[in-house]
């Protein structure tokens, strides 16, 4: 973050039947000698079960979380000061199927995000892209084949402004797009 502290998302995932899965956000001010852990404070009503979220950067302190779940949709949570306290979780109008996403905030303060835009089945694979993080519209189709797979991606902006995507092309290859 701007002030040095390093804000990390991840998710649990119990060895129960059925498995519980759980977001958190873990804080160090000090490089990694002490931590301090966060959760959203309610994982909904009823429980979203949500891992593997991505932080969006809103402006000022504000940031948004979201990720996969399974409840067919993209899970989003608000924080209003760095990360050090998050609201409640709700799900986004994005369908997924239960598939990873990924996340960021470009250098326009523009999101996008990188999913599968379905109810089931890991094809399409979709961007969206939100000046707000709540309102998404599609920005582009980067896979489109029924029953093959698109899965797994991760997105970034590189310093000269293009974007790479990578993600796992039909359980084969991993492909890498240059936008």
């Amino acid at each position: 973050l701007s002030d040095g502290m390093i804000l990390c998302s991840t998710s649990t995932e119990t060895d129960t039947k059925p498995s519980t899965w759980r977001v958190h956000f873990e804080i160090t001010s000090d490089l990694g000698a002490s931590w301090t852990t966060t959760q959203p404070s309610s994982p909904g009503d009823p429980a979203i079960d949500a891992i593997q979220p991505s932080i969006l950067f809103l402006g000022g302190d504000k940031l948004m979380a979201l990720g996969r779940t399974r409840q067919k949709k993209v899970f989003g949570v608000m924080s209003d000061d760095r990360g050090k306290s998050w609201g409640a979780m709700s799900l986004l109008g994005l369908p997924n199927p239960n598939s990873g996403t990924d996340a960021v905030t470009l250098k326009d303060g523009r999101h996008i995000l990188i999913y599968n835009h379905a109810g089931r089945g890991r094809s399409p694979l979709n961007i969206a892209v939100s000046s707000d993080g709540r309102t998404w519209g599609a920005a582009l189709v980067l896979e489109d084949e029924p029953k093959m797979e698109f899965s797994y991606p991760a997105i970034i902006q590189t310093s000269d402004g293009l974007v790479h995507a990578t993600y796992t092309w039909k359980r084969k290859l991993v492909k890498h797009v240059v936008i």
